[in-house]
């Protein structure tokens, strides 16, 4: 199931999620201080390339600064996209598995310094 399930997944939305990730995150790299910031954008390209049988471990505390800067300027912005298209999926049966993806991705939207894919 958890490869059909990354096949389907990244035919339909994956790979351009993913791509547009990492070209953000490659923006986020030109500065010196955005490399932090571009290096989180990496991690969640590679969990939205291939979310299924991947866990997010999310540690707030170990950077909780970084993690308020990044939720304030936008992180809570993505985080309540990526919970409206899981409820929005999860109202059919066919599409829950993949809106219980988009909650796993939420969680890494919001506060990414600190968690881990994997």
């Amino acid at each position: 199931m958890k490869t059909l399930g990354n096949i389907i997944w990244i035919l339909i939305c994956g790979l351009q999620m993913a791509l547009l990730l990492f070209l953000l995150g490659c923006i986020w790299c030109i500065t010196i201080i955005g490399i932090p910031f571009g290096l989180q954008a990496f991690k969640m390209a590679r969990l939205v390339l291939a979310p299924f049988g991947l866990q997010v471990n999310s540690d707030f505390l170990a950077h909780p600064i970084a993690n308020l800067i990044w939720f304030v300027f936008g992180g809570w912005v993505m985080a309540l996209e990526f919970a409206f298209v899981g409820i929005l999926l999860c109202v059919t049966i066919i599409g829950i598995p993949f809106g219980k993806q988009f909650f796993k991705m939420a969680v890494l939207v919001a506060f990414p310094f600190g968690a881990s894919v994997g």
